[in-house]
């Protein structure tokens, strides 16, 4: 019974994932409705990077439970890892990014 949509669970999901990767900063997911609204939310979706975990965890946070009780929403936003579009008026599907950057390049 928590807050949030499928785009921003992914995101959450992701981020307990790339947590675990071994060079993780790499890696970038965006996950979005293109309507611009993800559950019964004002959030498109979220975003999971190399340090959504990290940012949860420095600010007391259980990732685990979060995805346990569907709670997506109140995680990203305290991570600052929500993407807010506003409604588009659009709706062509959801749409999930990964970016992975060159490992023999240097990151910004």
């Amino acid at each position: 019974d928590g807050k949030g949509g499928r785009n921003q669970e992914l995101a959450l999901a992701a981020a307990l994932v790339l947590d675990q990767l071994p060079d993780p900063r790499r890696i970038v997911l965006v996950s979005l409705a293109t309507d611009g609204t993800d559950g019964p939310t004002d959030a498109a979706g979220g975003i999971a990077d190399a340090n959504s975990a990290k940012r949860g965890e420095k600010a007391g946070l259980n990732i685990q439970h979060f995805l346990e009780e569907n709670n997506a929403y109140p995680y990203l936003k305290a991570t600052n890892d929500l993407l807010i579009s506003g409604p588009t008026r659009t709706n062509v599907n959801d749409l999930y990014l990964i970016f992975i950057f060159d490992a023999n390049k240097n990151l910004p």
